[in-house]
């Protein structure tokens, strides 16, 4: 049984609000001496991206009301290829300055 759109919306709005939880009132210095927290936060932007990736293959046109959905995908697979190369005061910035914005969309 394939899944509905609402199941990958669902999945990347779960995974934002355990961003959310997972980092909340810690700082960047927490981030970046917290390798749990990195990759628990690293881990969460992933399935964001992959569930995004699924609804825009199945479901394009609901993926196509996503801002910057195309980032979002590249993001994901940044943190899953390009590991060694995560810059974690971007992924920081994208947590405080963009998360909220694509958390209210997706609900």
């Amino acid at each position: 049984m394939q899944p509905d759109a609402r199941t990958y919306l669902w999945d990347a709005v779960e995974a934002t609000h355990r961003i959310e939880r997972f980092s909340f009132e810690r700082t960047y210095e927490d981030y970046e001496t917290d390798e749990l927290l990195r990759s628990a936060v690293e881990r969460q932007f992933e399935v964001v991206g992959e569930a995004l990736n699924q609804l825009s293959k199945r479901f394009p046109e609901i993926a196509s009301r996503v801002p910057d959905l195309a980032r979002i995908i590249a993001f994901r697979n940044l943190l899953i290829h390009g590991y060694a190369a995560v810059d974690d005061a971007v992924v920081c910035q994208i947590r405080t300055e963009r998360l909220p914005e694509l958390a209210r969309v997706l609900e």
